[in-house]
C-alpha cells in the first residue's frame, strides 16, 4: 500500500510542477534556476504528503471510499491554499488563481479514481480479521461491538466475552477461539497486563479503549531511580517558553482571524437581526483554566429566552429552539467566531477543551470526578474532541480526547489540531445535536 500512496503524492506533485512551469515559473521578480523549481515542487510534495496523513487520506483499511475522497480534496484545499501564499512570498504580486484552481480541480478528479482503486486494493490484500472482543460492562461491550460495526471491512465479530475474575480462564477461552485480533474495552489494568502479555508472545494483534489513567500515565515522565527506569506523574505547570508562543500564536491568529473574517460576521449580525429583531449575540458562563468563570460569547442561533424556565441543557437532535439561522451557522460554525474575543482577552486558547457551562460541569463530575482535570488547561476554540468527536460525543469519550490532548501539548500538536479542525468544518454531522 506505501506504492498506491506515493504514486498518489507524486501524481498531484507532477501537476502541481506542470502548472509551476506554465504560469508562475516566469512571474518570478529573480526567475528560478532549475534547482529552485524543483525545490519549490519538493516544498509541495512535502506539504501535500503531511496534510494527507494528518487529515487521514491514507487511512485506506479503516475508511470508507467516500471518506478517503474527502480527505484527499480537503489535503489538496489546503496545499494549494499553502502552495498559493509562497508563491505570493516569490512573484511579490498576488499571483492568478486560475492555475491553482485547475489543479485543484485536476487532482479531485483524480482522487476520486485513486481513493476506489486504493479501497478496493486494500480490501483485496487485507481479507476482514475475525475479531474477539474482551469486555468488562455492557457499556464497554456496546462500544466495542459498535466500533467493529463500523469496520465490516475489516474486522469479522468472532465473539464477545466478559472478561473473567480469574484472568487464567480469560486466556484459557482466548486459546480455544484462536481470533486472528482482539478488542479490550473497559479491562481493569492486571488484567489487561495479562492479556498483552499472552498476546505479545503468540503476537496476536490487541485493540484498546484507553483508561483515564491511560492517559495521565502518558505524561509522566521516565526517569531513573537507584537504577531502575521510573514513571513520575506530577502535576506541573507547562515550560513558560511554550506558554508564551502559545500565547502570542493566539493573540496573532486571532487578529487575522478577526480581520478575514469580518465580513462574514457582519452579514450573520444583519441576518439574525433581519430574522426576529432580536440581540445578535448572546453570552454565557462558562469555566475556564482553575475552574475560573467567564463570559463566552456566540452568535445567537436559538429563540430568544430559549432558557427561560432556567434549565442548563445541550442542543438535542431537531432542536425546536434553534432558529432556520441558527441551523445555519451552527452547521458551519459561524456561530463560534465571537469567541475570538474571549481568546484576545486571554480568557481562552484556540486550541483546548472547550469551555463547559458550571452546571453541566457538576453534573458530570458527579458521574465521573476526573471531570474537572480538563480544566488543568486554558479552555479552547477547538481541540482533539471537535475535530475528532461530535457535539453528541458522550461527555466520557470527549474527556478521554481531551486529556490526550492535555498530556501531549505542544505548539506542533497545537498547529495539527488547526489544520484539521478544517478538515471538520465542512462535516454537517460533527455539529449533530444530542438524543433527548
Amino acid at each position: 500500500m506505501f506504492l498506491i500512496k506515493a504514486l498518489w503524492v507524486v501524481a498531484c506533485t507532477a501537476i502541481f510542477l506542470l502548472v509551476w512551469f506554465k504560469f508562475y515559473e516566469d512571474q518570478l521578480y529573480e526567475p528560478f534556476y532549475r534547482r529552485g523549481n524543483y525545490a519549490v515542487s519538493l516544498i509541495y510534495a512535502f506539504i501535500f504528503w503531511r496534510l494527507s496523513k494528518l487529515y487521514g487520506c491514507f487511512d485506506i483499511d479503516l475508511k470508507r471510499t467516500s471518506e478517503i475522497l474527502y480527505s484527499a480534496v480537503v489535503s489538496l484545499m489546503t496545499s494549494a491554499f499553502v502552495m498559493y501564499v509562497v508563491t505570493w512570498l516569490l512573484v511579490r504580486k498576488l499571483p492568478a488563481v486560475a492555475p491553482l484552481l485547475f489543479h485543484l480541480i485536476v487532482c479531485s478528479l483524480l482522487a476520486a479514481v485513486w481513493a476506489r482503486v486504493a479501497v478496493l486494493l486494500s480490501n483485496k490484500l487485507n481479507k476482514p480479521k475475525k475479531i474477539l472482543l474482551i469486555y468488562d460492562n455492557e457499556q464497554a461491550k456496546e462500544n466495542g461491538i459498535n466500533i467493529i460495526k463500523k469496520l465490516t471491512w475489516r474486522f469479522t465479530l468472532q465473539n464477545e466475552e466478559r472478561v473473567n475474575e480469574d484472568v487464567s480462564e480469560t486466556i484459557k477461552y482466548i486459546m480455544s477461539v484462536k481470533p486472528e485480533a482482539l478488542m479490550l474495552c473497559g479491562i481493569h489494568s492486571t488484567p489487561r497486563n495479562a492479556i498483552l502479555k499472552f498476546c505479545a508472545t503468540r503476537k496476536i494483534p490487541v485493540y484498546i479503549r484507553p483508561n483515564i489513567g491511560d492517559y495521565l500515565i502518558g505524561d509522566a515522565k521516565e526517569i531513573q531511580m537507584a537504577s531502575l527506569p521510573v514513571k513520575v506523574y506530577e502535576k506541573s505547570e507547562k515550560d513558560i517558553a511554550y506558554l508564551f508562543i502559545k500565547r502570542l500564536f493566539d493573540i496573532v491568529l486571532s487578529v487575522l482571524g478577526m480581520i478575514i473574517a469580518s465580513p462574514i460576521m457582519l452579514i450573520t449580525a444583519v441576518a439574525i437581526k433581519i430574522y426576529d429583531g432580536g440581540p445578535v449575540l448572546y453570552k454565557q458562563i462558562r469555566l475556564t483554566k482553575g475552574k475560573k468563570e467567564f463570559y463566552i460569547y456566540k452568535f445567537r442561533s436559538m429563540k430568544i429566552d430559549a432558557e427561560a424556565d432556567g434549565r442548563a441543557r445541550l442542543a438535542s437532535v431537531a432542536d425546536d429552539r434553534i432558529t432556520p439561522v441558527g441551523k445555519f451557522i451552527r452547521a458551519t460554525r459561524i456561530d463560534e467566531i465571537p469567541q475570538i474575543i474571549c481568546i484576545l482577552k486571554g480568557e481562552m486558547s484556540i486550541v483546548g477543551p472547550r469551555p463547559e457551562r458550571p452546571e453541566l460541569c457538576a453534573v458530570y463530575e458527579e458521574e465521573m470526578p476526573e471531570f474537572s482535570l480538563r480544566t488543568e488547561v486554558k479552555a479552547g476554540l477547538t481541540g482533539y474532541a471537535q475535530v475528532y468527536g461530535k457535539y453528541n460525543t458522550q461527555p466520557y469519550d470527549k474527556l478521554q480526547m481531551d486529556l490526550m490532548y492535555i498530556s501531549n501539548q505542544s505548539i506542533i500538536t497545537d498547529f495539527k489540531i488547526i489544520l484539521a479542525t478544517i478538515k471538520v468544518l465542512f462535516i454537517p454531522e460533527s455539529t449533530e445535536g444530542v438524543k433527548n
